[in-house]
């Protein structure tokens, strides 16, 4: 059986990811349809609004086939790490290509991207280095990218993400077939919801916040999930407050991803919510993806090296899967290079401990959600 994998987030599931599974098995070839989703915590460090089981509910009834859950370890990160756990659990599931969405508006070839990247490293670290401290991390690797290789410059959302897989897949010795999917109507960050179009998961979000209908964007599934409950930081904030107010800053420092001193800017402001608060604290250098992810990682007291284990300790977490997705896995699982988990029982909550403990977390808002002991979801 031939497989594509898509790397998603679901944040929620609306009509374009749909759109987005189906064009992956077209383009493809594919039989089988591979979602590495991310679980209850996203990359930009936020709360997923929907738990990750209903997510991958609705994912195998709009086109996907089979379901693995991303690691928090892997799926709380920067471009670069997102995109090398998503690529390192695609390449464990043998799947043949890779589909993602794009937001470059011209054709890019980023499977000769990835070659370069892999051959160039090094003249691009030097340059990264030369460059001035106070600029952002991606300021500074695009910068770095686009004075070797000029037809990466303009560097919106999906595009780093694709150019972060990119470099990932060619990393490997059999590297999956790439297949780039214009993105369609509303940008990433786009908030329009505007009849007969596709609208971006964060406009449907803004929308869904503010009390407005978004039945015309997403399927009936969502629709659903979206009307009993919306999860978002602000339900967090007085677990956040407490965190920030009680935790010493000696051990503060001890938290992952805290550097350079910035752990009296978290603690000196005060505001009322979580929007004022991360509106605050944020700048042109901590940016507010990089302070979620940061806040995140202090809301679950994760340390550097609970990072580093859990993402040696990766394994293929099943979330669910159709008829066609079962008959891959009894077809190709002897196969995969990483070990499969079923459901998560003290071993695997012992491997994936962070996964486990964001859930405990997402809990506290989400009571219904669980965890140890549920088999995958059948379609």
């Amino acid at each position: 059986m031939r497989s594509c994998g898509i790397v998603v987030e679901y944040n929620p599931f609306h009509n374009g990811h749909k759109y987005h599974a189906q064009k992956a098995r077209e383009l493809s070839g594919a039989d089988v349809v591979v979602a590495v989703m991310s679980g209850n915590f996203l990359q930009r460090g936020e709360p997923a609004i929907i738990d990750k089981w209903s997510r991958a509910q609705t994912a195998l009834e709009n086109g996907v086939d089979l379901v693995i859950e991303l690691p928090f370890a892997w799926a709380v990160q920067s471009a670069d790490y997102f995109a090398k756990g998503s690529i390192k659990l695609l390449q464990a599931l043998m799947c043949d290509a890779l589909c993602f969405g794009t937001d470059g508006k011209a054709a890019f070839d980023y499977a000769d991207y990835g070659r370069f990247f892999i051959e160039e490293k090094a003249a691009i670290d030097q340059i990264f280095h030369e460059l001035p401290i106070g600029w952002s991390y991606p300021e500074k690797m695009a910068e770095a990218v686009s004075r070797l290789y000029p037809q990466a410059q303009a560097f919106p959302p999906n595009h780093i993400l694709g150019l972060s897989y990119a470099k990932e897949n060619a990393t490997y010795e059999g590297p999956m077939e790439i297949f780039p999917l214009l993105r369609k109507d509303q940008g990433y960050h786009d908030e329009a919801l505007i009849k007969d179009q596709f609208a971006s998961a964060t406009g449907i979000r803004q929308a869904v916040l503010a009390g407005r209908t978004v039945s015309s964007f997403v399927p009936s599934q969502t629709a659903i999930e979206l009307a009993k409950t919306q999860i978002s930081w602000e339900a967090f904030w007085p677990y956040l407050n407490y965190q920030l107010r009680a935790l010493p800053i000696d051990r503060m420092r001890k938290i992952y991803q805290m550097v350079e001193g910035i752990e009296h800017r978290l603690v000196e402001t005060n505001a009322k919510n979580f929007a004022e608060y991360i509106d605050l604290i944020s700048t042109k250098r901590y940016t507010k993806p990089r302070l979620q992810r940061l806040l995140a990682y202090l809301l679950l007291q994760v340390s550097p090296l609970e990072i580093q284990t859990e993402q040696e300790q990766t394994m293929l977490h099943i979330l669910g899967f159709t008829e066609k997705g079962q008959h891959y896995l009894n077809q190709k699982k002897k196969q995969f290079t990483l070990p499969v988990a079923a459901k998560i029982g003290q071993k695997e909550k012992e491997k994936h401990f962070l996964t486990y403990r964001a859930d405990q977390i997402y809990q506290l808002i989400h009571p219904s959600e669980q965890t140890i002991g549920r088999f995958p979801i059948r379609v």
